[in-house]
This record gives structure tokens, sequence and C-alpha cells, in this order.
């Protein structure tokens, strides 16, 4: 065993991840003990109510609805902050480090929105700040980025993180599903919150992205430095379109770093069906990034739920109790570049699928065509059909080359205003 008798260990929150995470202290009791040297001994349980029916086996006499019994508590030297959410969990976060004590967190808003300066606190307080929960659920991705990957430059990411949505596009997709229909079954099967709104427009993966980039190109970039944009005008339609055209739709956290310029983008993408994304279905995520001398790596996995996050928590109190235990202090750094700019998404590159409603009559392609062609955009393929005799309309697909996209919204704009145009069905972007 080590220099210590036992590590206090404090926990805020317990619901769905917190009582996952007083599960495996208990039941790894002495598994975990071994792995640091010392036994983990849990001190004090954050709740909201005391007397509420819990699935997680805690004894009342460690609950508390007062956070100061855990804040104040010299005999934790862990706490573990699983509220959710932005306050109070900043607050809390911030006085433990303040009081000398070491943080775990699965906080991916409070990390997105304030983790250089809460790591910069940590480090001046001589503890730290680890949050590999915060993204991807069980799948080891914050550890990676701060040190695996440090040998690379890194030049990008593709990243499925938020399980609600990457379900609800694969029903889509493989049922025929509408949106409103495969929501439904989402929040059925407990997959999508009452409210789905963080996670059908695109915000959880901006906050999980914003971290993600911010580890891999050394500059801050906050939730909102993310352009985000969510799944709910996709139809059935368009999956049909895409499974034609050779693609498959998913909800794509997007970072890139070149000459300087960073972009980071949250919206629904038309990738090839044949590359790896593609196939990563269901609540499942995976993370692409892109090295210089790692080449092109994918973590792949469970990305949300109880036993997944528990299992990211309580790997970062085990790393915590055994520097504490060996008496080592090693904090967290991030070395930051202020130098670097944030790309806006007006200035990006990229292909488009755009779905048309039109009259049926002839000279319309010739139309939308010289809108295109004046902006200097071209098309690579254009599908007509699902003519509607009693409406005299048509569908019309186009996929174009790559463009500028200040380009392509400027042309969206001309193309909506022809009398020859219903509707502009839907938009999409294109990576190949």
């Amino acid at each position: 065993m080590g220099k210590r008798e036992s590590i206090g260990i404090g926990l805020m929150g317990l619901g769905v991840v917190g009582g996952g995470v007083a599960r495996a202290l208990k039941e790894r009791e002495e598994a975990i003990a071994n792995e640091v040297g010392c036994p983990l001994r849990l001190k004090k349980v954050l709740v909201r109510e005391l007397a509420k029916k819990r699935t997680a086996k805690v004894e009342p006499y460690l609950l508390t609805t007062d956070p100061r019994q855990i804040i104040d508590d010299p005999e934790i030297d862990i706490v573990i902050e699983v509220i959710g959410g932005e306050s109070p969990a900043l607050e809390f976060i911030k006085e433990a480090i303040l009081r000398g004590k070491h943080v775990v967190t699965a906080n991916k808003e409070v990390i997105a929105k304030h983790g250089p300066e809460l790591l910069s606190l940590a480090q001046e307080k001589g503890v730290d700040i680890l949050y590999e929960a915060s993204v991807g659920g069980g799948i080891p991705l914050i550890a990676p980025f701060k040190q695996d990957l440090l040998a690379n430059k890194l030049s990008a990411i593709y990243a499925i993180i938020n399980g609600t949505t990457n379900y609800i596009l694969t029903r889509m997709a493989s049922e025929g599903l509408d949106f409103s229909s495969a929501l439904k079954q989402a929040q059925k099967l407990g997959y999508a919150e009452p409210d789905p709104a963080n996670d059908i427009e695109g915000i959880d993966a901006a906050y999980k992205l914003a971290i993600l980039a911010t580890l891999a190109f050394h500059t801050v970039v906050r939730p909102q430095d993310v352009y985000c944009e969510g799944i709910s005008r996709l139809g059935s339609r368009d999956f049909r379109y895409a499974k034609e055209l050779g693609y498959a739709i998913k909800l794509l956290a997007i970072a890139k770093e070149k000459d300087g310029s960073v972009e980071v983008r949250v919206h629904p993408v038309f990738i090839p069906e044949d590359l790896l994304l593609a196939k990563v279905d269901g609540v499942y995520n995976a993370v692409q990034v892109e090295g210089d001398l790692v080449g092109r790596v994918i973590f792949y996995g469970q990305g949300a739920g109880a036993a997944p996050t528990s299992s990211a928590v309580v790997a970062d109190v085990i790393n915590l109790g055994q520097r504490i235990n060996l008496g080592v202090s090693i904090t967290s750094s991030l070395r930051l570049d202020p130098t670097k700019r944030i790309k806006p998404i007006s200035e990006i590159e990229t292909r488009y699928y755009l779905r048309l409603s039109t009259v049926d009559r002839p000279g319309v392609l010739a139309q939308i065509s010289k809108i295109l062609g004046d902006l200097q955009i071209s098309i690579s393929s254009v599908i007509q059909r699902e003519t509607d005799v009693a409406t005299k309309s048509a569908q019309i697909v186009l996929m174009t080359y790559p463009a500028q996209e200040w380009a392509m919204q400027r042309a969206l704009e001309q193309i909506e205003k022809l009398e020859v145009v219903k509707e502009i069905s839907n938009f999409v972007r294109v990576e190949d």
C-alpha cells in the first residue's frame, strides 16, 4: 500500500451518472484500492432531496443538501461534480478548487465555456481538474488529446458526438421515418429528453467540439465560436436522395486548422456511405482525428449512459488517487496560442446538396444554373423527378462542386426569389 490510509471523495449529484459512479465506487472498492494503493472513501453525497427514492443504494448518513459539507470538509480530497448544467456546478467547482481540492467532472457545458480559466485556477492552487467524461462518455478522448497525440500537428476532427441525433438519423435512414416520428421513438426509448432542443439543435455537440478543438489546436474555442445547425429540417426524401447518390447523412462536429485559422462547425452532412463514420449507427459515437504523424485515427464506442460515463469518471478519480497517494504534484497545463483566428462559416469551402420544389415547366433549371454560375458555383449532378401533375410542380436535386459558403448563401437568397421556385426544401453541406 502507499503513503495514505485513505482518500476522501465528495460526490455532487446522484442522478443517472452520479448513481453509476456511486455504484462503481462501492462495487469495485477493493479493485480500486489496489489500483490507487489505498482505499477511496465516499464521505458525502450532495442531493437535492434527502427523501427521494433512488436506484443507487447510498447510506442515508452520507446524503446532504448542503454543498458546504463537501467543499469545506478537510478530509475530502477529490470532488466529483456530476450535477450538469452551468450553474451552480461552476460555482461548486471553483469553490472546491479554491479550497485545494482536486475536481473530476462530466460537465461539458462548464468545461466548454470555462475550461481554460478553471485549469489556470487549478494550476495556481496546485490541484487538478479532470474531465474525461465531458466528451464521448466512456470513449477515451480527452487523455489522448492531452497526452498521446501531443507529438502530432492535428489538422482535422470529424465527430459524431451526440447519440440522440445519431439514433434519430439512423432510424430515418433505415426505416424511412420522418423527423417527428423518429424523435418520438427516441423519446419513448429514453434516448431523447422530453425537451430535446440541446441535442437536435446541435448545442450539445457544439459544447463537446469546443472542448476537443481547444485541446487539438491549442487555442481557446468557445461554444459561441461554433457554427451550429440542427437536424429538424431533414426529411425522408433527403435520405432517399442521399442513398441514391451514394451518401449517408450524419450530424457531424467538424474542426479544422489551416494556416493559423480554425473552423468549427456542427451541422448535418452528406458523407460517402463507404466511410467508417457513415457506418456509425444508433446511439454510438465516433471521433476521427487526423494528425501529421499518426495519420487518421478513429475512436468509437458508447457516448452516453450511466455505465460508460461512470467508467470515465472513476478512471479520472483513480488517476488522481494514485497521484495523491504517491505525493506526486502534477497539474494539467494548457498552452494556448492567442494568435489563431476562428474562421467564420462564410469562409469555408465545401460541396452542397440542394433540394428544390419548382414549377414544372421548361427553363427552370436554366434560371437556377445561371444564378449559380454567376457566383462561380458549378453543378456536378442533377436529379429531376417526382413531378406532381395536379400542382404542376417538380422536385429538383442539385449537387455542386466545391464552392465558397458566402457564395452559396447568396445564391440561395436569389434562387428563393425566382417565380419558378416554390420552395428551397433543403440545403445540406457535403464532406467527401
